[in-house]
């Protein structure tokens, strides 16, 4: 199995999670890490790149930290560019039908922020309910989300440890 995880996160350089979860996937075999705002600082995204890339791999992530309840911006000009109608959806738009789709995201807050009644209202599923209609209407498999939550309060060693389940999620089978 094939996997891409597209890191976007607008201040990599500054993620000590962020990059750490790169960092330990960069480590295995058949995962190719991209980072979007690395490679497009300027946001003109080359669809063609992108689409071979989809095309190339079985599982395809999206890496972010949640802004304001959504994706960075970036990745959201992503899905716009690069899930074009022909390719990703619509009536000969099936390229991408069968493969495995991944959410790994954090978050600043709390976990139990996170839930019915908690400060954000809602739950990380319920917040990420638009990547799992796009992995319906692409025809990809929508798989577990991964998450890591309360980042402004942790530690290298839970941070370590996240890093290990989450590769383990990643190239988990499902």
């Amino acid at each position: 199995m094939k996997v891409l995880v597209l890191v976007a996160h607008p201040n990599f350089e500054g993620s000590r999670v962020n990059q750490r979860w790169a960092q330990e996937l960069e480590a295995h075999e058949n995962v190719t890490v991209h980072n979007l705002y690395q490679v497009y600082p300027d946001g003109a995204i080359d669809v063609a790149r992108e689409q071979q890339l989809l095309l190339d791999h079985d599982r395809i992530v999206l890496q972010f930290p949640l802004y304001w309840y959504s994706t960075p911006s970036l990745l959201k000009k992503w899905q716009d560019d690069v899930l074009q109608y022909g390719f990703a959806y619509g009536s000969e738009g099936n390229k991408l039908n069968g493969k495995d789709f991944v959410v790994a995201i954090s978050t600043g807050g709390p976990a139990e922020a996170y839930q019915a009644g908690g400060y954000n209202q809602y739950t990380l599923s319920e917040l990420l309910r638009p990547l799992q209609a796009t992995a319906n209407l692409i025809g990809a498999r929508y798989l577990p989300i991964f998450s890591f939550s309360g980042l402004m309060a942790v530690t290298d060693e839970q941070i370590e440890d996240s890093a290990k389940r989450y590769a383990a999620h990643i190239l988990g089978e499902y």
